[in-house]
């Protein structure tokens, strides 16, 4: 009982459950989409940006430039959120290696947890890995745009729809997987004020992702009639593999 009463023994309990609670969340989320994608924000939008692609590869050549100006959005967007992420990894990187006077900065008594050098120096590399990795999915989302970009503009070919909805969709779901690096380096930060923060931080966020991922709007007319036209390419022979989105 002393142990957990210890502010040192603290970190080895809060942060270990503050982490399983984000990670048991992402788990639980990451079935949602890939069983029942109509229950999700996430898989709502994979099935919206699957239709834009059906529709966007049957018109011509000439009336692709609402799509063009789509994926240089997301691509610009990617950009942005990459150099963010370096930026940020970058600082941490800077303000580690500059002094050993930055590394005891979070080491006062307001700081209710383990300070010890050992700690802060996983707390700091937590949160520069976090932001390598956040950097890392933003420049694969962006890669995976252009290469949709360049699937649509080839002229004089006939390019499978079903080859640039990959593009997208593994683009949309780089993404996402960024922001929630970004998220989980927010949970970290706040680690550097303690193992309390921390662990409120991670009971709120989840609440929070909760709400925001979960999607409660009806499915609508054009998913439907979408799905039937995936159902007749397959019954066609068309579609080799299946696209079934569950409604239930």
């Amino acid at each position: 009982m002393e142990m957990f009463l210890k502010k040192e023994y603290l970190d080895l309990v809060l942060v270990p459950f503050g982490l399983i609670i984000v990670l048991s969340y992402h788990l639980f989320l990451l079935y949602r989409i890939l069983y029942f994608p109509y229950h999700t924000i996430i898989g709502f939008m994979n099935i919206d940006k699957s239709i834009w692609v059906e529709r966007i590869m049957q018109a011509k050549k000439d009336e692709l430039g609402c799509a063009l100006t789509v994926l240089s959005s997301s691509i610009s967007a990617s950009t942005f959120m990459a150099s963010i992420a370096l930026t940020l990894s970058s600082l941490i990187g800077a303000w580690i290696g500059s002094s050993p006077v930055n590394m005891t900065v979070f080491t006062g008594h307001f700081v209710y947890g383990d300070t010890s050098s050992i700690t802060m120096v996983i707390k700091y590399t937590s949160l520069l890995v976090c932001f390598l990795l956040g950097f890392c999915c933003f420049v694969q989302s962006t890669r995976c745009f252009l290469h949709a970009n360049y699937l649509i503009t080839t002229p004089g070919s006939d390019i499978p729809p079903e080859m640039v909805t990959r593009a997208v969709l593994r683009g949309g779901n780089f993404w996402s997987l960024g922001l929630r690096t970004l998220y989980l380096a927010l949970n970290l930060l706040l680690w550097l004020f303690g193992p309390i923060p921390m662990f409120i931080n991670s009971v709120l966020m989840v609440v929070c992702l909760y709400y925001l991922d979960t999607n409660s709007v009806v499915q609508p007319l054009y998913h439907r009639t979408f799905e039937a036209e995936q159902i007749v390419k397959r019954m066609r022979g068309v579609l080799p593999d299946p696209l079934t989105f569950r409604c239930n």
